[in-house]
């Protein structure tokens, strides 16, 4: 039986435990440069040193208009490996694995002075229009994406994440409340994603594995939900996403109709949904702290991956801990043996 501190392997990723560390965005960008700090390098391998199998660098932009705020990571120009590539190295030295989630907000870059986006619709009635890139436009952003994919090889990691979830710009494309467009890319919703798919898969050495996470559940009126999700997605694997990192929600205002639950584990049978129907490896989170809920969900065969975000924001150790907790194996650093007897 599959547990949470059992190892895992994707194509020539090799996991000492389930346990991932969600990318979750610092805001801590010094001078806007998009250039990764002494933050970012603690953050990341103090949670190496405290035992997750996987950590997954924050959302990191393919230009400097497609971050959330200013103070975000980038990933745009080769200045900005070295400060990766030092995260990286790090993580490594302590038993870890890396990915980095490759993204562009669109619509939802608060400070861009005019963000962009598949259509012209606003966010929220607060927030500001985007404008509607033109098609030639939406090639060059697929080739923006590549060149951050390559950059993010370069800086060394194992694996690429895509962010095509929370009302971000790959889920703008493939949302039809977000994308209105009357051209190609408004004819296949799925067109765009596709085409950075296939761009990140070439430049990626044979064996990477591609993760894409997805909302797979939007909660605004009209939006669309699971069967419409596990559709996109079986587009997107079948262009080469190796695995899914299953969220919901985040294209819109949250209608009260539509609310999501607030339970621990609400979103694993979102998750189990697109693991059993596409016969796919899947990352689940939200509201996974409990050690407990963490392990039965791998026991259960619902996620083959937990993702504990606000858990290690609070406790760096956290995969330590849930370890000895659930008396179960996880390599504790030497300096640290005492403190587990």
């Amino acid at each position: 039986m599959n547990y949470l501190f059992s190892p895992f392997e994707l194509r020539s990723l090799q996991l000492k435990n389930r346990v991932v560390m969600p990318p979750m965005c610092q805001y801590s960008v010094v001078n806007k440069d998009g250039i990764a700090n002494d933050w970012h390098y603690n953050h990341y391998v103090s949670r190496a040193v405290g035992g997750a199998g996987l950590i997954i660098i924050e959302m990191t932009d393919v230009e400097p208009d497609g971050r959330i705020s200013d103070y975000d990571l980038g990933i745009w120009n080769d200045e900005q490996i070295p400060a990766l590539a030092r995260i990286v190295d790090a993580v490594h030295a302590h038993g870890a694995k890396v990915g980095i989630q490759i993204a562009h907000a669109g619509r939802k870059a608060e400070d861009a002075a005019v963000p962009v986006a598949p259509s012209a619709i606003p966010f929220s009635s607060k927030s500001k229009t985007p404008r509607e890139l033109t098609t030639e436009e939406v090639k060059g952003m697929v080739e923006k994406f590549r060149l951050g994919v390559k950059r993010a090889v370069q800086a060394g990691v194992d694996v690429i994440e895509l962010h095509g979830a929370h009302g971000y710009l790959i889920h703008q494309f493939h949302s039809p409340l977000t994308n209105r467009r009357i051209d190609e890319y408004g004819q296949d919703l799925t067109l765009f994603g596709k085409e950075v798919i296939a761009a990140a898969k070439g430049e990626m050495p044979e064996g990477m594995p591609l993760i894409m996470r997805i909302s797979a559940k939007e909660y605004t009126d009209g939006g669309y939900d699971l069967p419409e999700a596990v559709e996109f997605s079986r587009a997107y694997k079948e262009a080469g996403v190796d695995m899914f990192h299953v969220s919901s929600g985040g294209e819109g205002p949250v209608s009260p109709a539509n609310a999501p639950g607030t339970q621990a584990a609400y979103q694993i049978s979102l998750a189990r949904e697109i693991k059993q129907t596409l016969q796919v490896p899947v990352i689940a989170v939200g509201k996974l702290d409990e050690p407990a809920v963490a392990n039965a969900v791998i026991a259960n065969e619902d996620t083959d991956l937990v993702a504990v975000g606000r858990g290690m924001l609070r406790n760096p150790y956290w995969a330590l801990t849930a370890a000895d907790s659930l008396k179960q194996e996880n390599s504790i650093p030497k300096q640290y043996a005492m403190g587990f007897r």
